[in-house]
């Protein structure tokens, strides 16, 4: 083990112990929590990504009505992209952001290069099966 993180730790624990109010701890990699931090931890909440009918639900408000929406698969984008809603937020307005750029409505072209772009950020690989035809569009630079 690293002496410098076991250093780290035990300062941050001296820390918890000490303080009286409420520690909000929030990650993406629960695994490299040291076992001493989660034996202080009292609760845990747990956000999963969303099935497929919330995923369509949350793509369609972040479209709101009045958006000028051209050509984008609502249902499309829901079954092949397993997004959280932050990033269903992100993409969607990324996708409006490009399309005021262009003068243009959102189109479909636009919203997979904006959810290629968050799934770049998220460490995920573009694979053509998750693309389909729009594989194209979305290995596409901006």
């Amino acid at each position: 083990r690293d002496r410098y993180a076991n250093i780290e730790v035990s300062y941050l624990l001296q820390r918890l112990e000490r303080y009286d109010g409420v520690v909000v701890l929030a990650t993406n990699f629960e695994k490299n929590i040291d076992e001493a931090f989660l034996r202080r931890i009292h609760t845990r909440v747990e956000f999963v990504v969303p099935a497929e009918e919330e995923r369509l639900t949350i793509w369609a408000r972040n479209f709101p009505p009045g958006a000028p929406l051209g050509d984008v698969d609502l249902p499309f984008l829901a079954k092949r992209f397993e997004l959280s809603g932050g990033s269903i937020r992100n993409a969607a307005v990324h996708a409006a952001f490009l399309a005021a750029s262009q003068g243009a409505p959102i189109t479909m072209e636009l919203t997979v290069r904006a959810i290629a772009r968050e799934m770049r950020k998220l460490g995920r690989l573009l694979k053509p099966e998750h693309f389909g035809p729009w594989f194209e569009a979305a290995v596409a630079t901006d």
